[in-house]
């Protein structure tokens, strides 16, 4: 009796060391991002100091050449690639606590490859199309994306596993990825669609963030209120059919929150790649395997991830930009190749 009550007071204290953890890392996280958001408004072609980003933000001078990029250029960036971050960062936590798959992730299961296909067919035979409708086709091309992806692992021999769910991942993916090139060779786009592939914050503005504010509000919600049903789905199927939930109306929701996240984010920045696969790891290392942990606090360390990595893509070849989903894949890449070789490829 005494051992049991030895048991139950230990994992309440590593319980209660892993929620302060959490707390601490998502404070610590939104003071830190404050501050690189600052330093992004900040940095670019023209250096413009930190006093006068206050300024812009409090004392709007509008024949100030400054306050006017801050505000009209500058600071939707900053904001967009916050929002940008932390959609990314959540949708592969999602998809690794559904799929039980460590190399789940938005730009490996073929999401982003599906929503930028899907993007490219808009422009191509719908060029007038708003931004509105660009942000639909997204979520269009990121169902589309996860459904081949399911599909081709479903159908080989021996059933769907984590890791044949990661190699169809990666040949759908290419293969909506050499569509899209041909396409947009074909049509003489490939120049406006360099963006895409590459994936940059550059040309976002207020209509963006509103867009992401919207799709925001509806699947990180939807995120935080399935955290504790994508936690016990993590044990297995098993586990949570005999702890009576339903695992087809989880699964749905959390592929609703991958569709919304991912298609919003697509739509405003390109195929950001890695941070859905890099973020979520970083997290449970730190709060452990409860996804109502894991998801406030991937949310945050993706934001300062994005942020920073734009930060990085505009002074490491100034004065011009260097696509920031390079800087992400220089950080992805090698975490990746460390995944795959099996080490942590347990289940989630």
């Amino acid at each position: 009796m005494e051992e049991r009550t030895r048991e139950a007071n230990k994992e309440w204290n590593e319980g209660t060391r892993k929620v302060w953890r959490a707390a601490f890392l998502f404070t610590g996280g939104m003071i830190l991002l404050a501050v690189t958001m600052a330093l992004s408004i900040a940095v670019g072609v023209t250096d413009i100091s930190i006093g006068t980003v206050w300024k812009s933000m409090f004392a709007f001078a509008p024949e100030s050449t400054s306050h006017a990029v801050i505000r009209e250029l500058r600071m939707p960036r900053a904001l967009a690639g916050a929002l940008v971050g932390a959609f990314l960062a959540v949708s592969g936590a999602v998809m690794q606590g559904l799929t039980r798959n460590p190399l789940a992730s938005p730009s490996i299961m073929g999401v982003t490859h599906g929503a930028a296909f899907a993007l490219i067919l808009t422009i191509v035979f719908f060029p007038a199309v708003s931004n509105i409708g660009m942000t639909a086709a997204a979520f269009v091309g990121a169902g589309l994306g996860v459904i081949l992806v399911f599909a081709v692992g479903s159908f080989s021999k021996g059933g769907l596993t984590p890791a044949k769910l990661a190699l169809a991942g990666v040949a759908i993916g290419g293969m909506l990825s050499s569509l899209s090139s041909a396409i947009s060779l074909h049509f003489q786009v490939a120049k406006q669609m360099s963006f895409w592939y590459a994936g940059g914050l550059a040309a976002t503005d207020w209509v963006s963030v509103q867009i992401l504010l919207v799709a925001g509000a509806v699947g990180l919600t939807l995120a935080v209120l399935i955290s504790k049903s994508v936690t016990i789905l993590s044990l297995g199927d098993e586990v949570s059919k005999g702890l009576g939930q339903n695992t087809f109306l989880v699964k749905a929701l959390g592929v609703i929150v991958v569709f919304v996240l991912t298609g919003a984010a697509v739509s405003v920045a390109g195929t950001v790649g890695f941070i859905g696969l890099v973020i979520p790891h970083v997290a449970r290392f730190f709060v452990g395997s409860d996804y109502r942990l894991i998801i406030p606090v991937s949310a945050v360390l993706g934001s300062l991830l994005l942020v920073l990595s734009d930060i990085g893509a505009r002074l490491v070849n100034a004065p011009y930009e260097t696509p920031v989903g390079a800087i992400t894949a220089c950080i992805g890449v090698p975490f990746f190749l460390y995944l795959a070789r099996g080490e942590g490829r347990g289940s989630l």
